[in-house]
């Protein structure tokens, strides 16, 4: 298996790293063609507007959206995420190219400025039952954006509670939004719609590998390859004693 992740801009190194350590090739792209030589795509967290600008340069984005329609898996982390959108808004004036094929709506920059970026625990049931570990997982959020809402075909993978004011100050009108009693609201951070999945999110960050196997395992799901096994090193961790990073900075 040859997993592609797109050079272009952000933490790409960081996923490449994680991919080693779990035994599977990461390659760098950067040129359409090389996306024939993969089984699948991480499109990293990092500067959207740049990462579309980049892309839009290197005339990628008609071969991007092929490998998608392909059913070809495709993760996207923070950035990526907004790349796999096929709805944006929080935009900047001119906004940008998007890849599409997820049929969700996010905010580019729900949570803020860098500044304001954060670590919080998530539930993940659904990640804990298929790739084992702790019910909870460390999310680290750079600059993130977040999911407003989804299609019939999306699964939500992960929430994170909001405040009420959080949306009175967005301006915000966000539709199907769950409630939730302690924290007024719950904000959409992970999602699954067949060969695509998207986070809002940096797993990359963690020593928590249950993403990137989880996406792996994806292969299979869609026809285009059998991952025999993955381990995932994380027995050792609890939901109150799980490895943290510090935030870097991504310009």
């Amino acid at each position: 298996m040859v997993v592609g992740v797109l050079a272009l801009q952000g933490s790409f190194n960081e996923h490449i790293a994680v991919l080693k350590r779990l035994g599977v090739k990461g390659v760098e792209v950067r040129k359409a063609e090389q996306l024939q030589n993969v089984n699948s795509l991480i499109i990293p967290g990092g500067e959207s507007t740049t990462m579309a600008k980049l892309a839009e340069y290197h005339n990628l984005f008609p071969a991007l959206r092929e490998f998608v329609k392909m059913g070809k898996p495709v993760w996207g982390t923070c950035a990526g995420l907004i790349f796999l959108a096929d709805r944006a808004t929080g935009q900047k004036t001119g906004g940008q190219e998007l890849v599409g094929g997820l049929d969700c709506t996010v905010h580019r920059n729900f949570f803020g400025s860098q500044i304001q970026s954060f670590e919080a625990d998530l539930s993940v049931p659904d990640i804990a039952a298929k790739e084992g570990g702790p019910p909870i997982f460390r999310g680290v959020f750079i600059r993130a954006p977040a999911i407003l809402d989804v299609g019939p075909g999306v699964e939500v993978l992960a929430n994170i509670p909001v405040s009420s004011d959080k949306y009175a100050s967005s301006d915000l009108s966000l539709q199907g939004q769950k409630e939730n009693s302690d924290s007024g609201k719950e904000v959409i951070v992970a999602v699954r719609q067949g060969n695509l999945l998207a986070t809002a999110f940096h797993p990359e960050l963690t020593a928590d590998n249950r993403w990137h196997t989880y996406f792996l395992k994806m292969t299979s799901d869609v026809g285009e390859g059998a991952l025999a096994s993955v381990s995932t090193p994380v027995d050792d961790l609890t939901s109150n004693e799980q490895a943290k990073n510090d935030l870097p900075i991504y310009q």
